[in-house]
């Protein structure tokens, strides 16, 4: 009874590693490293420190995942440089008599992923993300919200990065 009991247990450990293995490719195994300047702004947007928070979340992002080590630009396999090309604060829903009730914040950047040992692009794609917040909650929840837009969209673009191969 023990052996069927293993052999079921192997056979089942075997099938769910067989499973995830053909679900979606990763990164080419050659590629080991990533650099990831400081994005450039372009938005207009007058929030200070921004590119700098997109850049350090994103990093971030990639160090937790550890599918690419992050290293300086001039030892890296690739590079990921990124443009944040508009951060919108707009009203999105409204109360009784006009009033704004909801607002939605929204920030979009253009990306290339470059095999620098080649000096091949990979891909260049437009990412965009948005977080809803109450209009009467002040500059802190304004904040916590542009924060959770740039937090999604840098796990969107770790995913396009290390799966969409």
């Amino acid at each position: 009874m023990r052996a069927i009991n293993f052999l079921i247990l192997s056979f089942t450990i075997l099938l769910s590693g067989c499973f995830y293995s053909f679900t979606g490719s990763s990164i080419p195994s050659d590629m080991k490293t990533v650099a990831i300047p400081v994005f450039d702004d372009v938005s207009g947007y007058t929030e200070p420190g921004l590119r700098e928070n997109v850049t350090n979340v994103l990093i971030q992002k990639f160090i937790q995942d550890n599918t690419l080590q992050v290293v300086d630009r001039k030892i890296s396999d690739t590079i990921l440089e990124g443009i944040i090309t508009s951060v919108k604060d707009d009203a999105f829903a409204f109360a009784g008599n006009e009033r704004v009730n909801s607002r939605r914040i929204s920030i979009q950047v253009r990306v290339t992923f470059t095999d620098q040992r080649i000096n091949k692009k990979l891909w260049e794609k437009s990412f965009s993300q948005y977080s809803d917040y109450s209009a009467e909650g002040g500059l802190i929840i304004k904040q916590q919200a542009l924060q959770k837009a740039i937090d999604n969209l840098a796990e969107d673009i770790l995913i396009s990065t290390v799966s969409d191969w």
